[in-house]
């Protein structure tokens, strides 16, 4: 049964993704899978159609953009999720902009970063976030977008 939406779940959920993920489906299937960005983008959009909610889908290779729409989501959105992919390691940036918001955040990765490469075992954007999600494919996207909806219902 679908969930009904609530006054906060007016606003989208953003959904945003970091730099070389508008190449997934392409770049290295056997850690990130065959589903495209804009497979991922369909299947969080019908989930949250589905909760009675909607999604605002964005993805730049430029971390500033990010950090843009990061500030907008403060006034824009009810929650983020966010795989700023490699940014997840390096970005003050972005932690920065995350530290900023009081709307939940969910951080997610395809991949589990805790058995990949070693500079990969550090977020500095998890300290701001709600939770983390890694390693469970594109499910962790839906995942994330269902803890910001329960979280929201509160």
């Amino acid at each position: 049964m679908a969930k009904r939406a609530t006054k906060s779940a007016a606003k989208p959920i953003y959904v945003l993704n970091g730099p070389n993920l508008n190449l997934l489906g392409q770049r290295e299937p056997e850690i990130y899978g065959r589903a495209s960005l804009a497979d991922i983008e369909k299947l969080v959009a019908a989930r949250a159609r589905a909760l009675g909610a909607s999604v605002l889908c964005l993805q730049s290779n430029h971390e500033g953009e990010l950090v843009t729409w990061i500030q907008e989501a403060r006034t824009m959105a009810a929650g983020v999720v966010i795989n700023a992919g490699a940014y997840s390691h390096t970005s003050i940036a972005i932690h920065d902009a995350l530290a900023m918001l009081d709307i939940p955040v969910v951080e997610v990765h395809i991949s589990n970063i805790y058995k990949r490469e070693s500079f990969r075992h550090h977020s500095v954007i998890s300290s701001v976030a709600k939770g983390l999600i890694c390693g469970l494919g594109v499910k962790g996207y839906e995942l994330a977008l269902e803890a910001i909806l329960a979280d929201i219902s509160k």
